[in-house]
């Protein structure tokens, strides 16, 4: 035998041994699949689609379409699978019918989890769109199944079929086939036409709870060996916003970027949050009127890598849980005792007015840094104008000290040769939202953001002790082309009186002097006329109600009823304001003094007047 035939073309001195090859490991698969739910048990938060669909099951009411719609990520395509496997269960020993809880274990539940099943049919409607598409659905759905009790169709993305791709799918969506049936997801449900909805048994997948989604993730971290910080569990489930997948996703970086021990500082880093206690003691600084040292606090931010954009969402966050725990406190799994106890404190010290004016001011600058070409100029300056906002009065002591005659937050008093008494000053900008504390005990404010002040809030802001600025003069309000709002009248004379507000005069004169009132119920107006009024007339109207108080009105027209016209009501009243002022003893003795008299009209008390008279 040769070296050739035994194998080796060098020789047998160059015969190597052959290593053996090392099973290959199984691929890794992302969280997100591996512990994608199987059946409605692992399903999260969606009860109610739960009950109704084993109520539809045990009473075997199964409709011939399902839509299923929600945001991403909320198990739309997997509850599908679970919908498919329910009905084509067979059981462990193969004679099961279609159940609630199906078994996993038969040919049907494996093929149908494994994605093979040849009566299962998965379509993504993104990348068949067209008619085509459709119309081979519709030559396929008049063969029966192959194994499974039903052939299901699962169209994802439904609402990308397009027009003509509907209208060829109503006919057999309306009367399928008994072994047919439909399972179409969304997530833009709002796309899909009426005739659609109309033919399907609709689902709407809700966001999963933030604290049912901490909880979902602990048993994943348990069952991976992972160590997790429940306030980090928290930070990535508040992050997913209600999405399972995306959660998981995140849960899946975070253990990757940890190295297996997963923290809430490294949370905050991969995702780009800003320190929770950096925020707090940023806006203690903004609240105390710190200007210095909330501009270093923000630069120190970004410095270590926050977008300014996530630092004022960050703020406005903070605003809010205050808020929250001033009206409803909720016991938030993310926050600590002590996040707890600072914003206990600060709900109890703001007002809502305060709270509001931070909100908006937020909001505000929310939408310039995001515009902004320099976001983090545009943080500062939203930061800078609350603290500046926060010297300006308050709309109701302004209004208070005007009607008292006192002064102005901030202005000196005028003097009575004309003059002031004193330099035009306004406060420091801290003076609304701080109480100054005795000359004696004063500290100079941080510099740094390791310390924030405990601010006392008032809603008022008090006198300035110091003139720091001259007041500019106030430019004239900008003139508006367009009227403002009336309030919706509660009386018909309130109604007609807005018509002559408004510059109607003919429209109220129909109102006041040819129609009459059957019912008034805003924003329902029933008017009894006769031929002269037309149907078009009486719509006018309406239309000039809906424009000047900015709700729908109804105006109807009835051919009886009503009362008398407001003209007849204002001269019955002044016929009995007459005959009243005529049997009053000085009138009657004013007239035998003067018998050539004549008594014209009567004018009505005012109501003070009127009570006074009515007392003596």
């Amino acid at each position: 035998m040769t070296d050739t035939e035994s194998g080796s073309l060098l020789g047998p001195e160059f015969d190597m041994p052959v290593p053996a090859v090392a099973p290959s490991a199984p691929a890794y698969r992302v969280l997100a699949r591996k512990y994608r739910p199987g059946s409605f048990e692992t399903l999260l938060g969606q009860e109610a689609m739960v009950r109704t669909l084993a109520n539809a099951i045990a009473r075997n009411r199964l409709a011939q379409a399902w839509l299923l719609t929600g945001v991403r990520g909320v198990g739309k395509t997997s509850t599908a699978r679970i919908i498919a496997k329910a009905l084509n269960c067979t059981g462990v020993d193969g004679n099961g019918g279609p159940t609630i809880s199906p078994c996993g274990v038969c040919d049907n539940c494996v093929a149908i989890a494994a994605g093979r099943h040849i009566d299962v049919i998965e379509m993504d409607a993104a990348s068949n769109t067209g008619v085509d598409d459709v119309r081979e659905i519709i030559e396929a759905v008049r063969y029966a199944s192959v194994s499974a009790r039903y052939k299901i169709y699962i169209v994802d993305e439904v609402h990308m079929l397009s027009k003509n791709a509907f209208n060829a799918l109503l006919k057999t969506l309306e009367e399928p086939p008994p072994h047919v049936k439909f399972i179409f997801a969304t997530t833009e449900v709002q796309k899909l036409p009426v005739t659609v909805l109309s033919r399907c048994q609709r689902f709407d997948l809700r966001r999963v709870p933030a604290e049912t989604l901490a909880r979902h993730f602990a048993e994943i971290c348990e069952a991976e060996a992972v160590t997790a910080e429940p306030e980090a569990l928290a930070l990535i489930a508040q992050a997913s916003e209600g999405s399972v997948r995306d959660g998981l996703s995140v849960l899946d970086q975070a253990i990757a970027h940890s190295g297996g021990a997963v923290t809430a500082q490294g949370i905050r880093e991969m995702l780009g949050l800003a320190d929770r206690g950096a925020v707090r003691r940023l806006l203690g600084l903004v609240l105390a009127g710190d200007a210095a040292a909330a501009l270093a606090a923000v630069t120190e931010q970004y410095d270590l890598g926050l977008d300014p954009e996530m630092l004022v969402r960050e703020l406005l966050e903070l605003v809010h849980s205050i808020t929250r725990a001033k009206l409803a406190p909720n016991k938030d799994p993310a926050l600590s005792a002590e996040e707890r106890e600072t914003l206990a404190d600060w709900a109890a010290r703001l007002s809502f007015p305060a709270l509001h004016r931070l909100w908006q001011l937020l909001l505000k600058g929310l939408a310039e840094v995001q515009a902004a070409p320099v976001p983090l100029q545009a943080a500062e300056m939203a930061l800078l104008r609350i603290i500046h906002a926060s010297s300006l009065p308050d709309p109701a002591d302004l209004l208070k000290r005007l009607t008292e005659g006192g002064t102005l937050p901030g202005i000196a008093p005028r003097s009575a040769s004309g003059g002031s008494d004193g330099p035009t000053a306004i406060a420091a900008p801290a003076s609304a939202l701080r109480e100054p504390p005795p000359p004696a005990t004063r500290e100079a404010p941080p510099q740094a953001m390791h310390e924030a002040p405990r601010p006392v809030i008032r809603d008022t802001a008090p006198a300035a002790a110091t003139a720091v600025a001259s007041l500019p003069p106030m430019a004239p309000p900008p003139v508006d082309d367009a009227p403002s709002l009336a309030p919706v009248p509660q009386s018909y004379a309130e109604l007609v009186e807005l018509f002559r507000a408004r510059t109607e005069p003919r429209l109220a004169h129909v109102l006041s002097d040819e129609v009459r009132l059957v019912e008034l119920a805003p924003p329902s107006l029933v008017l009894a006329s006769d031929s002269r009024h037309s149907r078009e007339q009486l719509a006018l109207i309406g239309r000039r109600l809906s424009e000047w108080t900015g709700i729908d009105w109804r105006v109807q027209a009835a051919s009886a009823g009503g009362g008398p016209t407001l003209r007849e009501t204002e001269l019955a009243d002044e016929a009995a304001r007459l005959a009243a002022a005529r049997q009053d003893p000085v009138v009657q003795v004013l007239f035998e003094v003067f018998p050539a008299a004549e008594l014209s009209s009567v004018s009505p008390l005012a109501p003070e007047r009127s009570q006074h008279a009515q007392s003596r």
